[in-house]
């Protein structure tokens, strides 16, 4: 009997002993799957799998001759605001303080967010260095302008490697320039140099799909707003000022730029309201308030024998006034290229020393050596156009060797100053083409005849 009580006791102790093994060996199967499933959730969530993704930040450098990737945002990540502030940033806005990196770290946190703002507020004025704000962005950012921009006023403040332009925009798409604020170059320290730098206030290179509108730009060193080797450009409702005494000031210009439209703006500045430069193609220029300056220009094109391509362009409904021409072509003798579809119509001067020009003798200096080599100029039509002038209506002086060919003179109404006492009569030089009444005066009815002839023996 007591053997058998032994015998139960023992086998009592067994069966805990395997119940209690059984059970610890589920228990650790049991945290090591929860450790997968913790490890595979977190894992999940880096690459994207929950609505707390993370992205990775953008590099601060790229190399300059590659264009840097957007910074990724698939759309899950969305920021507390899509405003981004510049006091936000550290920048002062009391004018005097250098507010540069404020706005590029403002700049670089905004790129990084879809419709995004940058807001520079108004009542504040802020002293930006020269600076380069490169994208590509993420879609529809927005630099709002409410406050005043100012450029270094002294030229000590300006670093000898960047003597070229103020504030560039490099490889941005799909962004606007906006608002009721003023870009203020303070650029009369340049304006008594001797040596010509081309500086920019604003300028856009290698951009797409971008709007400027709005906004005054004033006083620049140099050229107001520049567009370099970009594409779908909309400039709207802007005013662009500074005196007429400020030298090579232009307003626009536009270089190796297709796909634009300049519309509803007053520019008055030292140069070109407009300047049209080479590679640029469809360019509609139009309700343009131009003046003081040089008018509206093509040019100059073929400088140091260069080729020069100009093609699709058409300027309507504007006036210019107080300019030194109308609208005009310029090029260098000993370029290459061609000229090509150009209209000008419902063009209204008034007090301009010569409302229409072609001249294929450009030279911006004392002596230009002669040359037999022109860019060629075809298909240039001059519509409605009248007015006022003070020297010479109209003004055709073409290459000897490359006449200009398929010019259309139709209804031209202009008339000299009462108080002028130097005006000459119309010229045209190598001009073949048609003209169609009214003309007036009648010396502008001076076109030769025969222009697609002389074209076809000359190919």
């Amino acid at each position: 009997m007591k053997k058998k009580k032994n015998i139960s006791i023992l086998l009592v102790l067994v069966l805990s002993i395997v119940i209690s093994i059984a059970h610890l060996s589920i228990s650790v199967d049991a945290r090591k799957s929860q450790g997968k499933s913790s490890r595979a959730h977190k894992h999940q969530n880096q690459r994207g799998g929950n609505n707390n993704k993370k992205i990775p930040p953008a590099p601060d450098h790229f190399p300059s001759y590659i264009p840097a990737p957007a910074p990724y945002n698939d759309g899950s990540y969305e920021p507390h605001s899509s405003i981004f502030d510049v006091l936000s940033f550290g920048a002062k806005g009391d004018g005097v303080t250098d507010d540069s990196k404020a706005f590029l770290a403002a700049w670089k946190a905004a790129c990084m967010v879809p419709r995004a703002t940058l807001e520079i507020p108004s009542e504040f004025r802020f002293l930006i260095r020269p600076i380069t704000l490169q994208g590509p962005c993420m879609p529809h950012l927005v630099l709002q302008i409410d406050g005043t921009v100012l450029a270094p006023p002294k030229l000590s403040a300006w670093p000898k490697s960047n003597l070229f332009q103020w504030i560039n925009f490099k490889w941005v798409h799909d962004f606007t320039i906006q608002g009721t604020g003023t870009v203020d170059g303070q650029g009369s320290a340049w304006w008594n140099l001797s040596q010509v730098h081309n500086n920019q206030a604003l300028r856009f290179y290698g951009s797409c799909n971008v709007t400027v509108r709005d906004i005054a730009i004033i006083n620049s060193p140099q050229c107001h707003l520049k567009f370099d080797d970009s594409s779908i450009v909309k400039v709207n409702n802007i005013t662009i000022s500074s005196p007429e005494n400020s030298p090579n000031t232009d307003g626009i210009h536009l270089q190796n730029t297709k796909d634009v439209e300049i519309q509803h703006s007053v520019i008055g500045c030292g140069d070109d309201c407009v300047s049209i430069q080479t590679g640029c193609s469809n360019v509609h220029v139009h309700h343009i308030n131009c003046g003081p300056g040089h008018g509206i220009s093509l040019g100059g094109l073929g400088k140091d024998n260069s080729l020069a391509c100009v093609f699709n362009v058409t300027v309507e409904n504007t006036t210019v006034q107080n300019a030194l021409s109308g609208v005009r072509i310029k090029t260098w003798q000993g370029g290459l290229g061609s000229v090509k579809s150009i209209s000008f119509s419902n063009i209204q001067v008034s007090n301009v020393k010569i409302p229409i020009m072609i001249d294929q003798y450009y030279c911006d200096k004392k002596y230009c050596k002669n040359q037999t080599r022109a860019v060629a100029i075809s298909g240039i039509k001059y519509n409605q156009i009248s007015g006022t002038y003070s020297v010479q209506p109209i003004h055709l002086a073409c290459s000897d060797s490359v006449p200009c060919t398929d010019v259309d003179l139709i209804d031209i109404q202009l008339a000299p100053l009462p108080e002028s006492r130097t005006f000459r009569p119309a010229l045209c030089w190598k001009s073949y083409g048609e003209s169609q009444a009214p003309l007036v005066p009648s010396s502008v009815d001076c076109l030769q005849r025969g222009g697609s002839l002389f074209k076809s023996l000359t190919r």
